[in-house]
C-alpha cells in the first residue's frame, strides 16, 4: 500500500473554488495553490529511463516530429544523436495508426516490439496491442490480431514473443506468423495464467507471471486459481445507470488464490507441474531461471511471510532442492535481488541476516562464499555486478537515514562512494554497467539529473538540471527548512524535518501541521525534493504555519530492529513516537500548543485516523486522505506480513484500529476518499463515518468519484489541495 510522495501536476486550472484568501496571498513572493497544481512551472522533471542499447556507448529514446514519434539512438557520452532506428514516417505507410507509448528491443536488437493504445487495469498493469517493426527489412506486423494482451516478452533468440490475453499464456513465432496456446483454462475471476492476481501485483510487486528459459524451449509460469477468492465491487458513476466492476481482493485472513507453477514446453507442447501452495507454503513470490535451462528456482515463504526458502528445481529429473533459507521472528520483504552469474556457480542475493540489509555471494550448491557490503547500515538498492571488473553498485544510507548515496565493492573489499553531494542520489545503469544516470536533489532543491562514470562517480555531463523551475522557485519567498532530532520518552531516537515561516520570531507563537505516513517502505523524512507536497508545506509556512514531519519506528533505513519493531502490533509504536514528537514540539516556546494538527494520505490516513482517536486531545485538526481504518478490511499479504491473520492477533487489529475508537475523537477531522480506490477501499471511510455517527462525532467529508487512491486527473489534485488548505485555515 505504499503511497508514492511525488505526483504530476494537475492540467487545467479549477474554476467555482473559493479559496480563502489571507492577507498574505496578496504578498509578492507568496505561493499560490495554482502555481503548484494547476501550472507546469514548478514540476521538477527528471531525465527518466535512457533505456541503454546493448553495447552500453548508446541509449535510445523517442522524439517528436511533425509526422508523429521517432525512435532515436544517442551516445551516452555525448547525448548526441547518432541514428533513427524508427522514423515516424515508417509508421505512418502501414496499415494500421500507429502511436507507440513504449517499445522494447529484441535481444540482439534486430527487432523492436511496439506497444499501442495501452489501457489501464487497476492501478499498475496495462494491456495494450503489439507491433513488431523489423530492423532488417523495415517490415511490420501487428501481433495482436486476437485481442489487446499484456507483458509482450521476447525470447532469447528473438525469434518468438510471449503475452497474456483474456487470463490465458501465448506465444507468438515471427517465423511461422503463428500464435499458439500455451494454456486455455483462463477465466475472469478464477483462473489466471501467466499474470497475477491483484493482491501479489500489489503486495509482491509483480505482474509478469511468466519467463523463458535461457535456451528459449520453455516457458515457466503461475496459475492462479482464485475462484475461491471473495469478490469486491466498485461503482462507477457519470452514465444512466452506474458500471459495476468485480474483482478478487483477498482480505487479512480470508482464502487467497491457491497458485501453481509451471513449465511449458515448446518443443513437446506439454506442461509441467513445478511446485503449488498449500499448508506449508502459501506464497510463492518469485521466479527466475539459472544460466543452466534445466534449473528453474522459485522463492516460496509461509503465509507468516517470516520463512523464505530458495528452491531449485531440475526438468530432467524432476525434482527440487533448497538451495537457501531465510527465517526471522517477524517478517521478510521480498526483492528481486537474486542475480545469476554467468559462471552458473555463483549467485547474489541480500539479505537483513546481520540487522541490515547487505549483499552476499552464494555457490549454487547454497554455500556462502562471502559478504559482500557490511556495516551498521541498509543497502536500500542493489543495482548489480560488473563480471568483468568484479564489481558490485548498490545505493545505501550508510552516511545517514536521511540520505542515499551510490557505492561500489570490488570482490576483494574495496569501497568507493560514488556521489558526495548531500542529499538523495538514485541511478539507473547502462549496459556493461559503464555509466550511470544519477538522479539526485535535496531539501528544497529540484532534481539535477547527470550522467556519471561508473569508475569514479565523476559527471561526464548533465542531463536536465531544471533550471526554469530552480529560477521560477527563487522568485518565491520560502521559509527555512531544518532537520531536527530527539529522543522519546524510551530512549529511541528519531528524525524529522521542520519549515518555519520566512518571517519566523522566536518570540512569536505559531499552530504547527504534522506530516505523517509511518508506514513500512516509506520515510517522509529524507534529504530530497518532495516536489509538490514540499511547495504546499512552504504554502503553508509562507502563511503562518510551522510544518513539521516525524520518520517513527516502523519505517526503513534504519536496520532491521527499529523496521520490524512493530510487528504484530502495528499502529502503537508508531503513534507513541507520533505524540512523542508533539511534547518535542510543545516544548518549543514559539509553537502554540493548543494549535497543533496532522495530516496524511493512505497509511498517513491511518496514522491521521488513529492519532485523533487515541492521541488524548493533543492535536486540533487533522486530514486523513484515503486511511485504513479497520485492518480487517485490508489485503492478506501486507497486512499478515505485519499482525499475523485476525484469527491469530484479534487484539493487533482491534486496538490499533481507528474504527473502534471512534467515540474518543476529539478535534476537527476531515475525511476524504476516492470512490474506486482499488487499494484502500472506500469501505474503511464508509464504516469510519457510521461508527463517528453512532458516537455522536462532528467530522467532514469529502468523496471524489470514479477516483482511485491516487486521486488525480485533470483538476482533481487542484481542488483535493484548495479543500485541504480551506479546512486547515478554517480550524488550525
Amino acid at each position: 500500500m505504499r503511497m508514492k510522495r511525488s505526483f504530476k501536476f494537475a492540467g487545467s486550472l479549477c474554476l467555482g473554488l473559493i479559496l480563502l484568501i489571507s492577507n498574505a496571498d496578496a504578498q509578492q513572493g507568496f505561493l499560490k495553490l495554482e502555481d503548484i497544481w494547476g501550472s507546469p512551472k514548478l514540476f521538477a522533471r527528471t531525465a527518466g529511463g535512457f533505456n541503454s542499447m546493448k553495447d552500453g556507448e548508446h541509449y535510445t529514446n523517442t522524439e517528436e516530429t511533425q509526422h508523429g514519434t521517432a525512435l532515436v539512438k544517442y551516445n551516452f557520452k555525448t547525448g548526441k544523436a547518432v541514428d533513427t532506428l524508427l522514423k515516424a514516417s515508417q509508421l505512418i505507410s502501414s496499415p494500421d495508426t500507429i502511436d507507440f507509448s513504449s517499445y522494447t528491443f529484441s535481444p540482439d536488437e534486430s527487432k523492436i516490439l511496439l506497444a499501442v493504445q495501452p489501457e489501464a487495469i487497476y492501478r499498475h498493469s496495462t494491456r495494450e496491442h503489439y507491433y513488431l517493426f523489423n530492423r532488417t527489412n523495415s517490415s511490420i506486423t501487428k501481433i495482436t490480431e486476437n485481442g489487446k494482451a499484456m507483458y509482450g516478452t521476447f525470447s532469447p533468440d528473438g525469434e518468438k514473443i510471449a503475452y497474456v490475453r483474456d487470463n490465458n499464456l501465448y506465444y507468438y513465432d515471427f517465423t511461422s506468423k503463428k500464435e499458439s496456446a500455451v494454456t486455455t483454462d483462463g477465466m475472469k475471476n478464477a483462473i489466471i495464467n501467466g499474470a497475477t492476481d491483484w493482491v501479489y501485483e500489489e503486495e509482491f510487486s509483480m505482474d509478469v507471471a511468466f519467463e523463458w528459459s535461457a535456451d528459449g524451449q520453455h516457458l515457466a509460469y503461475y496459475r492462479f486459481d482464485e475462484s475461491k477468492v471473495k469478490e469486491f465491487n466498485l461503482t462507477y458513476y457519470g452514465e444512466l445507470y452506474p458500471r459495476e466492476e468485480r474483482y478478487k481482493y483477498p482480505k487479512a485472513g480470508e482464502e487467497n488464490a491457491k497458485v501453481e507453477l509451471h513449465v511449458y514446453s515448446l518443443n513437446s507442447g506439454k506442461n509441467q507441474l513445478v511446485a503449488s501452495t498449500g499448508s506449508s507454503w502459501e506464497y510463492i513470490p518469485r521466479i527466475k531461471w539459472t544460466r543452466n535451462p534445466d534449473i528453474l528456482s522459485f522463492q516460496r515463504n509461509n503465509r507468516h511471510q517470516n520463512v523464505l526458502e530458495l528452491v531449485f528445481y531440475s526438468l530432467s529429473k524432476n525434482s527440487s532442492q533448497v538451495i537457501l533459507k531465510e527465517e526471522n521472528n517477524s517478517f521478510i520483504e521480498i526483492t528481486d535481488d537474486l542475480t545469476f552469474l554467468n559462471d552458473g556457480k555463483r549467485f547474489i542475493w541480500t539479505s537483513t541476516r546481520s540487522g541490515y540489509n547487505h549483499i552476499y555471494l552464494y555457490g549454487t550448491d547454497g554455500k556462502l562464499l562471502r559478504q559482500i557490503s557490511k556495516g551498521d547500515f541498509d543497502v536500500t538498492k542493489y543495482y548489480g555486478f560488473d563480471e568483468k571488473s568484479g564489481t558490485f553498485y548498490f545505493q545505501s544510507a550508510e552516511r545517514s537515514p536521511l540520505e542515499r548515496h551510490i557505492y561500489s565493492v570490488t570482490l576483494d573489499g574495496k569501497k568507493k562512494a560514488l556521489t558526495q553531494s548531500a542529499g538523495s542520489h538514485a541511478a539507473e545503469f547502462s549496459a556493461g554497467m559503464r555509466y550511470f544516470a544519477d538522479t539526485y536533489s535535496s531539501f528544497g532543491t529540484p532534481y539535477t539529473c547527470s550522467l556519471n562514470s561508473s569508475s569514479d562517480g565523476k559527471i561526464v555531463r548533465v542531463l536536465t538540471d531544471n533550471a526554469e523551475v530552480r529560477k521560477t522557485l527563487s522568485g518565491y519567498t520560502t521559509g527555512k527548512l531544518d532537520t531536527l532530532s530527539f529522543l522519546t520518552e524510551d530512549g529511541t531516537r528519531l528524525y524529522g524535518w521542520m519549515i518555519l515561516p520566512p518571517d519566523f520570531k522566536p518570540s512569536n507563537t505559531y499552530p504547527v501541521l504534522m506530516h505523517v505516513y509511518g508506514g513500512p517502505g516509506v520515510q517522509t523524512v529524507t534529504n530530497d525534493w518532495d516536489g509538490p507536497n514540499y511547495l504546499w508545506h512552504q504554502f503553508l509556512a509562507q502563511r503562518g504555519y510551522i510544518v513539521v514531519s516525524v520518520d517513527n519506528r516502523g519505517t526503513p533505513g534504519r536496520g532491521l530492529a527499529f523496521a520490524n519493531c512493530i510487528y504484530k502490533d502495528m499502529g502503537n509504536l508508531e503513534v507513541k513516537d507520533q505524540l512523542s514528537a508533539v511534547k518535542y514540539l510543545k516544548g518549543k516556546p514559539w509553537v502554540d500548543s493548543n494549535r497543533i494538527g496532522v495530516w496524511g494520505w493512505s497509511f498517513g490516513g491511518y496514522m491521521t485516523s488513529l492519532l485523533l482517536t487515541k492521541g488524548m486531545g493533543l492535536f486540533k485538526a487533522g486530514i486523513a486522505v484515503a486511511p485504513v481504518t479497520n485492518w480487517r478490511y485490508y489485503d492478506s499479504i501486507y497486512t499478515e506480513r505485519y499482525l499475523q491473520t485476525p484469527q491469530e492477533n484479534p487484539k493487533g487489529y482491534d486496538e490499533n484500529s481507528p474504527i473502534h475508537y471512534a467515540k474518543n475523537l476529539q478535534g476537527k477531522f476531515l475525511l476524504v476518499h476516492g470512490s474506486t480506490d482499488d487499494n484502500v477501499h472506500m469501505q474503511n471511510t464508509m464504516d469510519f463515518v457510521t461508527a463517528l455517527v453512532k458516537a455522536n462525532k462532528a467530522f467532514d467529508l469529502f468523496i471524489y468519484p470514479n477516483k482511485n487512491h491516487g486521486i488525480s486527473g485533470g483538476t482533481t489534485r487542484l481542488h483535493l489541495y484548495t479543500k485541504m488548505t480551506n479546512f486547515i485555515f478554517d480550524n488550525l
